[in-house]
């Protein structure tokens, strides 16, 4: 009968248990993306060489039990006791690493797409995993070899087995631990990219190469713009600020867009389509008709086209860069079909799209209408970024 009645009570226990556990993972939330920042934090890696040597002189200054007084069962002691020690050495490390840094699934959406341009799909995951095989396999031959020393059955057998242990886990780590290395090199990259502030309200200007971007920056910014390098470009992209009414703006260029499609688009390319998709941007769209920049109007109006329908969320301002280059006909390239029959292509070779402002940085017209105009885009963009923020909130 009582033990009826434990059985009734440990039932219950369990249910409630189970109900408690239901009801908190309801009311858990689920993990949060990672805010763009998480290069910053990554661990520091010790080169692989440092590592092994680090472990092998702190694992032979480990002594044997004391009180220990047969000879041989002092050394099987101090044997299983070093080699245990130098695979902690090893393996702790490894998987402080593997831990600390964060999987692809919690990053940022636009620092995904920065590991995959800088580094190449899938190559970030494949040495994390390797780094932590290389820790599976160093504990698993630490642990047979501390066992096998512990079981000889003389001083000589232990100090023969201590020495193979030790030799062995150095051969495994000289052949694989590159990795360790590679995992270094993944985090001096990472760690190096340029920090977007979301919360700082962003003008990307973006256009075909050579439209005057970077000109613009210049003039746009409060103060001189900063050069920021990614590892997949010899180019740096220009950052500067916009200090209005004690509120702080970035305006950067990125990097130009020709009329390919998007898996022929270098990693430069598609940094600006990275930063256009995950990043909460304003965008200020320069189109060149002055025939000086490379590409051809009716390829710029391609891609603006593009570029447009794609990004249809994000506030925009269009611009018309180098006025003081057009002439009264409008720039036809020779390869260009100049069918009278495309209406829209003629008007936008002539004038840019509709609503478009023309300015020269040369001769500084339309950069106070433009000033005008990118402050209040920011302030728009402000206050998009605010109201976004207050409906995650709720």
């Amino acid at each position: 009968m009582l033990a009826t009645a434990s059985a009734a009570v440990a039932h219950e226990l369990h249910s409630l248990v189970n109900l408690l556990l239901f009801f908190y993972n309801k009311e858990k939330p689920s993990r949060k993306l990672e805010a763009i920042g998480a290069f910053q934090k990554l661990p520091m890696v010790m080169p692989s060489i440092d590592i092994i040597g680090s472990a092998l002189r702190k694992a032979r200054r480990v002594s044997p039990t004391k009180g220990i007084v047969n000879a041989a069962k002092r050394e099987k002691n101090k044997g299983a006791k070093q080699l245990d020690a130098l695979m902690k050495e090893l393996a702790v490390p490894l998987r402080t690493y593997v831990e600390n840094f964060p999987k692809k699934t919690y990053l940022h959406p636009y620092e995904r797409s920065l590991i995959e341009l800088t580094l190449g799909d899938g190559y970030y995951e494949m040495v994390l995993g390797k780094v932590d095989a290389l820790r599976k396999k160093l504990v698993s031959v630490g642990k047979e070899h501390a066992s096998l020393c512990a079981q000889s059955s003389s001083k000589r057998e232990a100090e023969e087995r201590l020495s193979q242990g030790i030799q062995k886990v150095e051969d495994i780590f000289a052949q694989e631990g590159k990795v360790v290395d590679d995992l270094m090199g993944i985090a001096k990259t990472l760690r190096a990219m340029p920090v977007i502030n979301l919360e700082t309200p962003t003008l990307c200007l973006v256009g075909a190469p050579n439209v005057g971007k970077s000109s613009l920056v210049r003039v746009l910014s409060t103060g001189k713009p900063e050069v920021c390098n990614y590892p997949f470009t010899t180019r740096g992209i220009l950052i500067g600020h916009i200090v209005l009414n004690y509120q702080k703006f970035q305006v950067t260029d990125t990097p130009g867009l020709l009329k390919r499609q998007y898996e022929d688009r270098n990693n430069l390319e598609k940094l600006t389509l990275a930063a256009l998709s995950h990043l909460p941007t304003a965008i200020l769209y320069v189109h060149d008709l002055s025939g000086e920049c490379g590409t051809s109007p009716a390829d710029q109006f391609t891609i603006y086209k593009e570029i447009r329908e794609t990004f249809t969320e994000h506030l925009w301002l269009d611009i018309v860069s180098k006025s003081d280059l057009l002439g009264k006909a409008p720039v036809i390239y020779a390869t260009e079909d100049a069918d009278p029959e495309q209406l829209e292509l003629m008007k936008y070779r002539k004038s840019g799209p509709n609503g478009a402002l023309h300015v020269s940085v040369k001769t500084e017209q339309g950069l106070h209408e433009l000033k005008c105009r990118v402050h209040e885009l920011l302030n728009l963009q402000m206050a998009k970024i605010n109201g976004g923020s207050k409906n995650q909130e709720k």
